[in-house]
């Protein structure tokens, strides 16, 4: 386990600022996107139509139609944004798959070093973006229903465990979904899923200081917390040091 924390400190983000006329995206950047999911049917089939047949296919194994189109929303709202990032059409957009699943644009495709990566949760999703560096991204809804020590005991490492029943009852739950979205962060900036014991790493997870991350590797990665509104918590792993952080907001979808 290295030694120093895997980020420099930095207090939660919540810094989302309207869509900018001219989108660029620097190499010492990582932009981060909030969006709605909700949206309606005309939209959703626009969505639709920019998808590539495996996407279809598998909005089509969904069995419940909000679950259906989340997925068609978010994959139809991150063509767009890469689509603005590679001035390309959605539907031009090709990508390819990691052996943990983790989509990636094409090889070949000529696009540039973009990487991306979403997330979404009852709604809300997060899409990140960076030039030649990894990223990852989780968004969750904090569910009282779903927190406990169990499931923590069962995932979280010893040390995630003893600061979690540290934390006052009031702000236990928001702890435990800030620890997930940290933990799932850092899984997919890696990109090899589960084959990452969860418990070989570990993240602060108090609300209101420092998101933290200490992992065999924490020297490659920067964790960054994000702050959402609502019951939302999310988070941000990057790959390097020294990168900044920019948040956008989707503009509501209606065309």
């Amino acid at each position: 386990m290295a030694d120093g924390p895997a980020n420099d400190g930095a207090p939660d983000f919540d810094s989302w600022k309207a869509s900018p006329e001219l989108l660029a995206l620097e190499e010492d950047e990582v932009h981060v996107w909030r969006a709605s999911l909700d949206c309606d049917g005309r939209v959703l089939h626009q969505f639709d139509e920019t998808l590539a047949p495996d996407e279809k296919a598998r909005a089509q194994r969904f069995v419940f139609r909000p679950d259906r189109n989340s997925y068609i929303a978010a994959r139809g709202i991150l063509r767009e944004l890469l689509g603005r990032y590679l001035k390309r059409a959605p539907s031009e957009i090709e990508f390819d798959y990691g052996p943990q699943g983790k989509p990636a644009l094409r090889s070949g495709s000529h696009e540039g070093p973009v990487q991306f990566n979403l997330s979404h949760s009852h709604g809300v999703a997060l899409f990140a973006f960076a030039a030649g560096r990894q990223v990852g991204v989780d968004v969750e809804l904090v569910r009282p229903d779903f927190a406990g020590e169990k499931i923590a005991e069962r995932f979280f490492s010893s040390q995630e465990v003893m600061e979690l029943r540290s934390l006052p009852a009031a702000v236990l739950d928001e702890g435990f979904f800030l620890c997930w979205t940290r933990k799932e962060a850092y899984i997919k900036a890696r990109g090899e899923g589960l084959q990452i014991p969860l418990k070989s790493f570990h993240v602060s997870l108090t609300p209101g200081e420092p998101a933290r991350l200490q992992a065999d590797d924490s020297s490659r990665w920067s964790l960054r917390s994000l702050r959402l509104g609502g019951r939302y918590v999310g988070a941000v792993v990057g790959e390097g040091n020294g990168w900044k952080l920019r948040g956008w907001e989707v503009e509501a979808v209606d065309r």
